[in-house]
């Protein structure tokens, strides 16, 4: 006879296969190059990188990330990432102060700006990004925010891209308010994942078709790994020193190491073909996921993300993802009730799953899906 079951402590565990990070996998990054770089670095500079770093950060760094958007190096700080920059730039533009921000939206960058005691105003987003007749609509009320944030190309959580026309909208919207009001609204944009498209065209950045009077954010988490933690600021001039006193009072600067290591990849031309493989490894998990989806879950509706880490997962009208997440152990995601959206929707990151584990989730969250809506009672869900 087969041998009795196990007791249940005694059954193996279900390994979990996460698809709510915000990480690129530690497989598609030059890790032996980066190593390399890093020897590199404290060979030629010693303990000088073990020193307390420059609070406005690593000045080879700046030159370079100001040659590339054709600014002074005294108009880019450098950051820890992205939310690095927006803590910044809450303290001294949004500080208890009104921010408009695009919903759905990222719980970390909401967190940082409710720390510095910001209100909080929302403009809503669909498939091509932020709504700008909504933004128009509450610049023109009485409350008038006194910094708009959005990440126009593939936002955390939705994966949406702002297009074109509303791009130039946006910006002509807060060049009127620059004219008008005294005290007019900021545009700061992030852009973390801009360089990871691999398909379609690139969109100029706000900060292009605003002739470079708007913030602009970016770090090199999303392409070199977000333990490196190093990003940048870009600021008008009249911003700059503000903004750079705001990080001597933080006291959070990056690494010189991780800086030094960063410029050194730069200088031996190795960042470009990185980006390339980089790029082809998440296309190829995209696909997977978009594929496992077809197969397992026919019934949830997407918008095909072309770069960036995310896609956004609406399930059927009445399905509560948070419900479909408890029974589908093994699987982690973001449901959107942590974001800002409603409950049937899910964010699943590709960017850190191989695909062979993408399809092994998705079938699960299938099964989690089927025994939410067979459930023949209620399944009783906390109030987020």
């Amino acid at each position: 006879p087969p041998p009795p079951p196990l007791p249940l402590a005694m059954t193996a565990p279900v390994e979990t296969i996460s698809l709510a990070g915000d990480a690129v996998g530690s497989d598609l990054l030059p890790l032996d190059e980066l190593a390399d770089c890093a020897a590199t670095a404290i060979g030629a500079h010693g303990a000088a990188l073990f020193d307390r770093p420059d609070p406005a950060g690593y000045r080879p760094l700046r030159e370079l990330i100001g040659a590339w958007f054709r600014v002074e190096p005294g108009r880019v700080v450098l950051t820890q990432g992205t939310l690095h920059a927006l803590d910044l730039v809450a303290r001294v533009v949004g500080r208890r102060r009104t921010v408009l921000v695009e919903y759905p939206a990222n719980d970390r960058a909401q967190a940082t700006l409710l720390a510095t005691g910001a209100s909080l105003l929302a403009a809503q987003t669909d498939a091509d990004g932020l709504d700008v007749d909504d933004v128009h609509h509450t610049l023109n009320q009485h409350t008038r925010p006194a910094l708009c944030l959005t990440t126009p190309t593939f936002s955390n959580p939705t994966g949406a891209t702002t297009t074109l026309e509303r791009r130039r909208r946006l910006v002509e919207l807060i060049r009127h308010e620059q004219r008008i009001q005294p005290d007019p609204t900021r545009l700061l944009e992030l852009d973390p994942y801009g360089l990871t498209r691999f398909e379609g065209e690139r969109l100029p950045a706000l900060f292009d078709l605003s002739g470079g009077t708007s913030l602009y954010a970016s770090s090199f988490a999303a392409t070199l790994g977000s333990g490196v933690r190093v990003g940048w600021l870009i600021a008008p001039d009249e911003l700059a020193a503000p903004l750079l006193q705001a990080a001597l009072e933080t006291d959070t600067v990056p690494s010189a190491l991780a800086q030094a290591t960063v410029v050194e990849l730069l200088r031996r031309d190795r960042f470009e073909p990185h980006l390339e493989r980089l790029r082809d490894g998440l296309r190829m998990r995209r696909d997977a996921l978009i594929a496992a989806l077809a197969r397992h879950l026919p019934e949830a509706q997407y918008v095909t993300p072309a770069g960036g880490l995310f896609l956004w997962l609406e399930l059927p009208a009445g399905t509560d993802g948070r419900a479909v997440l408890r029974n589908a152990p093994g699987v982690a995601a973001v449901d959107g009730t942590r974001v800002g959206s409603i409950s049937s929707r899910l964010r699943l990151s590709f960017a850190s799953a191989t695909p062979a584990e993408l399809e092994t989730a998705v079938a699960r969250l299938a099964a989690g899906y089927a025994a939410t809506v067979g459930s023949t009672s209620p399944v009783a869900v906390p109030l987020a």
